[in-house]
């Protein structure tokens, strides 16, 4: 088994900047891509960003030029940094870890809010 826990999620304005943290424990050699994904009200659950063991990214469009995701292999934990960012933003924001044998693994969620 896997476990994730998200931090860093909260309460910011327009135009300001928050730093994601999936910290990833357990079964460490099931892993292969992690990722973070975002589920607003009334929305379904939606990819923001993913990332693989030897580093290479993947954005959605809107991640892209505003959110950076990274990967400490050494902690075990990966990163949103997330800027410029928008009420449209609003959402809780969930890391995935990609099972090799098995269904994925989710984190429980952290909720960003971004309001004047």
């Amino acid at each position: 088994q896997v476990q994730l826990v998200e931090s860093g999620g909260g309460l910011v304005q327009p135009g300001g900047s928050l730093r994601l943290s999936c910290a990833a424990s357990g079964s460490m050699f099931r892993i292969n891509a992690m990722g973070w994904y975002r589920q607003a009200p009334g929305k379904g659950r939606e990819l923001v960003a993913t990332i693989t063991p030897d580093g290479r990214t993947i954005y959605t469009d809107p991640a892209k030029g505003r959110f950076t995701i990274s990967r400490d292999n050494a902690k075990n934990t990966v990163y949103l940094q997330m800027n410029s960012l928008k009420p449209e933003d609003t959402a809780v924001y969930y890391c995935k870890a990609q099972n090799r044998i098995g269904p994925d693994y989710w984190g429980q969620g952290t909720q960003v809010t971004v309001s004047s």
